[in-house]
């Protein structure tokens, strides 16, 4: 249940906030120059997202080539699937997600944030089948 709040929420909340930054920004910068600022953001992160994508499957490439798991890749892989996708939604927050998203340097802790999770999941998941199978 507090993910589907969680959900609601930002589908609510992310698109409030989108419009009224559009409309801060408009004002301030006019219509042609706002329009041009979503659109070449959303280029830049296509660009970004596309060279990105293509170092990172070359990275798979050699690890797999040499026996290597490539858990960090993939983790950067879905990073960058999901920066994509949220540079094809119009708006500048989520336009500066998708780029912090694409940039190694800020995706790092970010993909550590999430590596800490997954193994806090793990470690609740094995306590808690350790205390019902006793």
């Amino acid at each position: 249940m507090k993910i589907f709040g969680i959900l609601v929420s930002a589908f609510i909340l992310i698109p409030v906030a989108e419009f009224a930054l559009l409309i801060e920004v408009g004002r301030r910068l006019g219509t042609i120059d706002t329009l041009i600022l979503i659109f070449g953001t959303g280029i830049l992160g296509a660009y970004l997202a596309r060279m990105e994508g293509f170092r990172i499957l070359t990275r798979i490439q050699k690890d797999l080539a040499e026996g290597r798991m490539p858990a960090e890749q993939m983790l950067d892989g879905l990073l960058v699937l999901i920066a994509g996708i949220v540079l094809i939604t119009p708006g500048l927050l989520t336009d500066l997600a998708g780029l912090l998203l694409l940039i190694p340097v800020t995706r790092y802790p970010i993909k550590q944030f999430i590596k800490n999770r997954f193994k806090m999941r793990i470690r609740s998941e094995i306590h808690i089948r350790r205390i019902s199978s006793v």
